[in-house]
């Protein structure tokens, strides 16, 4: 298992999120992207908590909750050998969370290669 700080780690989160396409960034709505160190009996690499764009109805608005996305370092670190892995799995786990933000499920996931 390859170690990288907390610090950098949310630093390679923040570059992830960052590197998306400007317009798909100006279209999230209402979502906060978390660090964690991991779930005990876990190992997901993200998780999304929430309520799809392409789902969320006119009673959406007003006061909610933001949706909430969430990295988990310790198992994204568990599976990289050294820090470029872990750059790319941060990147990927990123963009496969916000897809789900977007309405994109697991299976379309897979087919695009994102699963």
């Amino acid at each position: 298992m390859v170690d990288v700080s907390r610090d950098r780690f949310e630093d390679l989160v923040a570059d992830a999120l960052d590197e998306l396409p400007e317009a798909l960034g100006r279209m999230m709505d209402n979502v906060a992207v978390l660090v964690r160190e991991g779930e005990p009996d876990g190992d997901l690499l993200g998780h999304y908590d929430g309520i799809p764009l392409t789902e969320r109805s006119e009673g959406y608005d007003g006061m909610v909750m933001p949706d909430r996305i969430t990295i988990y370092r310790r198992p994204i670190l568990a599976i990289c050998a050294d820090e470029d892995e872990v750059v790319e799995q941060v990147r990927i786990t990123v963009v496969h969370e916000v897809a789900h933000h977007f309405g994109i499920d697991d299976d379309r996931l897979e087919d695009l290669g994102w699963a």
